[in-house]
């Protein structure tokens, strides 16, 4: 983690907030209004209660998450990150974890969760959450791990209560277990460097292992270590780690929580962990992330338009660049067309590409930026019918956790231009306005 902030301060991404902060509410403040001046990372030198600074927004920009991957040079970041989950698929655990030296575990010091920053994100929050805990668990039966993002409250330097998606990964370890009567040991990695974020980010078969994935990012060898209470290991690279078991049959309420799509989700009577060990290297920067915020939303969004992409290019020819902002409700498609019908084509694959994020389909073409809503919408506006270019599917289920079905429906949108007249729609340009630099003329 200290590596990546250093890496972000040379090259001008890290804001400073040296002045004590209030982990109260007026932390996540102060992150929000960083976002939205523009998508440096945050760090916090100060804050009140704990003696861990307090970094955010470190995966807020799409560009740096290209730069992370090694997406550029003509490969977009579906297009690398569809390499990386390929590799990661061949790929074994015995191929790229390797014993960290003796002494890795010697720099680590007990502490408790009492020790770590206690932020309260919002207003109607039960309590301090870690919000950007990596959980790290094995299969029970094969000892696959699994690297997955679950929200925890605090409650004890002993209990967190966590909330487990039931599509996950993890939510089938701790079912699996908790039919045997058995607890789930489980690590929370809370500072790692950015290959452990992202591979959490992966959606991966079920028996393929989020760590290799780490490790195909991160283009090496994987040093970890054993932890101290549980049998696990965990990685040596991540500076503090909190070790555990998610109990059996034990519910306890858990919420609200200002969640990632801008509301709260209520209280609920959810898993409970049970804290073992915290252990953190001195000198260690406490990771916290604002649920919703573009450092949660910009990761989701790249790998489900990575997932979008995978499966639309393998139907439809022409398929260019996928993308999900502002929100990861939302594919928008960007493709060389050749024949008319072809952008409805788009949008039936990518229907099917992902069931319970794509509530919106647009498919676009080559010239426009997929990334800007409003050039996208202009295209809908001006090439061609608003009526017979749109299509709504009623009824259709849409995200898993929609009790009220507020999510169902589809609305599906052709913004290309009509095939055969794109003479008629070609952007008008001024020469050399891309080249312009305007300290030269400003000055």
């Amino acid at each position: 983690m200290r590596r990546f902030i250093d890496e972000l301060t040379r090259r001008g991404e890290l804001a400073v907030v040296r002045r004590p902060v209030d982990p109260r509410h007026q932390l996540a403040a102060v992150t929000k209004a960083v976002q939205k001046a523009g998508e440096q990372a945050v760090l916090f030198e100060s804050v009140e209660g704990t003696a861990f600074p307090v970094v955010s927004n470190l995966y807020g920009s799409h560009e740096r998450l290209c730069r992370l991957i090694g997406a550029g040079e003509g490969r977009t970041f579906c297009q690398r990150w569809i390499e990386l989950t390929d590799a990661c698929l061949a790929g074994r655990d015995a191929d790229v974890l390797e014993p960290a030296p003796a002494s890795a575990a010697a720099e680590f010091q007990d502490g408790t969760l009492s020790d770590l920053p206690a932020v309260t994100w919002h207003e109607r929050d039960a309590g301090p959450y870690f919000t950007s805990a990596i959980f790290l668990a094995r299969e029970p039966d094969s000892g696959v791990p699994n690297l997955s993002f679950h929200r925890a409250m605090q409650v004890s330097d002993r209990e967190l209560r966590i909330r487990l998606g039931s599509t996950h990964d993890l939510a089938r370890y701790q079912a699996k277990a908790e039919a045997r009567g058995e607890a789930l040991e489980a690590a929370l990695l809370l500072s790692c460097p950015p290959e452990f974020f992202l591979a959490a980010c992966a959606s991966l078969p079920y028996e393929a292992s989020e760590l290799v994935m780490a490790a195909k990012i991160a283009g090496g060898r994987i040093a970890m270590r054993p932890a101290k209470t549980i049998a696990l290991d965990v990685p040596a690279a991540c500076d503090i780690v909190v070790e555990g078991r998610i109990l059996p049959n034990v519910r306890r309420p858990e919420g609200p929580f200002g969640e990632f799509m801008g509301n709260y989700v209520g209280v609920g009577d959810n898993h409970v962990f049970e804290v073992s060990h915290v252990g953190y290297r001195p000198g260690a920067v406490f990771h916290g992330l604002l649920c919703g915020s573009p450092e949660d939303l910009r990761p989701l969004e790249a790998v489900t338009a990575a997932r979008v992409y995978r499966h639309v290019s393998s139907q439809v020819p022409g398929v260019l660049d996928v993308c999900c902002r502002p929100n990861v409700m939302i594919s928008i498609i960007k493709i060389r067309k050749t024949y008319e019908g072809q952008g409805k084509h788009a949008i039936l694959a990518a229907l099917g590409s992902h069931l319970d994020y794509n509530k919106v389909v647009i498919v676009v073409d080559e010239d426009v930026d997929i990334y800007d809503l409003d050039d996208v919408m202009w295209a809908y506006m001006t090439r061609g019918r608003a009526d017979t270019r749109a299509m709504i599917l009623n009824d259709v289920p849409g995200f898993y956790r929609d009790p009220h079905k507020d999510h169902w429906g589809r609305l599906c949108i052709d913004a290309t231009m009509p095939f055969g007249r794109e003479a008629e729609f070609a952007r008008k340009r001024v020469p050399g306005e891309d080249g312009i630099d305007l300290r030269e003329w400003l000055a």
